[in-house]
């Protein structure tokens, strides 16, 4: 039965091939291990429906202008929390459409190790941190006596810097220069009981493998990112937390013509967030790689794949 299905699949991903161009789809890839399986996950089964892919490195919040112009094909993950403000600007110029979520729940916030909370016993409160001794133990010595907030790298987005301006915290934003950085420094910190408060993102192990919180910032409403009267701080907006929500696919929006069975099958693919987590964990954990965690998720998950590219 799983044969007589596979080659049903493959037939009816031939048939949609025959309307298709042979044009390579280009999918952007970014600076973090989720998005280059996500990315890899969903290139990989286009190749198994015919299709021609090409991945392309491109900045996460830059890319829109080569979605926009066709230069660019697919783009796999566009975060509610960090994403929205630019998806949205893209999509109203008719260059770029939405193919829906990827069914990742998105969280981006700060995060401190739980043994801070001595040391700042208002936690998770994000009152708590405007206290000069709070700060000062979370500072470090290019920062004291203002706390250090280790921010994900610049090409992220975020608005830290923003926040921190308008709920008056005396912090400075000092950027990783890459994801791997980032949990590195995380790591070294938690393994010496030193003094942490950075950003930390989920689908990822590090929640997991790390006992923390998040800090509890005034509730995300849009108007907060916009109008400077929303919250406590007349003279500036940003005075509240991210955003939580879904993780986008967004595309050219001449893909569903150019290539309308790929379209469909982007339009399909889902994942969910244990599952790709495990998979960063084995990447950024237990060192495999990208294309063989890829190529183990294709092996188990034929069924579910198959039913993307024969739609």
């Amino acid at each position: 039965m799983r044969l007589t299905f596979s080659l049903a699949a493959m037939l009816c991903a031939t048939t949609a091939m025959a309307q298709d161009s042979t044009d390579p789809i280009k999918l952007t890839l970014h600076d973090w291990t989720g998005q280059l399986i996500t990315t890899q996950l969903m290139g990989e089964v286009l190749r198994k429906g015919g299709y021609n892919v090409e991945y392309v490195q491109a900045d996460y919040l830059a890319q829109f202008a080569g979605l926009e112009t066709g230069d660019l094909h697919v783009a796999m993950e566009i975060w509610e929390t960090t994403g929205r403000e630019a998806m949205d600007a893209a999509t109203a110029t008719g260059g770029v459409e939405v193919l829906g979520p990827t069914g990742m729940q998105a969280k981006e916030e700060w995060w401190y190790p739980i043994y801070m909370k001595e040391k700042c016993p208002g936690l998770p409160d994000w009152n708590a941190l405007k206290d000069p001794a709070c700060a000062e133990a979370f500072s470090t010595p290019e920062t004291a006596p203002k706390g250090r907030y280790l921010g994900g790298p610049v090409t992220w987005g975020g608005f830290d810097e923003e926040r921190i301006e308008a709920l008056d915290l005396p912090f400075e934003v000092i950027h990783a220069g890459t994801d791997a950085a980032l949990f590195a420094e995380l790591e070294s910190a938690y393994q010496r009981q030193a003094p942490v408060l950075l950003w930390i993102y989920a689908p990822h192990w590090a929640p997991a493998k790390y006992e923390g919180e998040w800090v509890e910032f005034p509730t995300y409403d849009a108007a907060c990112y916009t109008d400077p009267a929303w919250g406590g701080n007349p003279d500036a907006a940003y005075d509240c937390g991210k955003p939580f929500g879904d993780i986008w696919k967004v595309g050219w929006s001449g893909v569903k013509d150019k290539w309308p069975g790929a379209h469909k099958a982007i339009s399909a693919f889902s994942i969910d967030n244990d599952q790709m987590g495990a998979m960063i964990t084995e990447v950024d954990l237990n060192g495999k790689t990208v294309e063989a965690v890829v190529a183990d998720w294709i092996t188990a998950n034929e069924p579910t794949w198959s039913g993307w590219i024969a739609k």
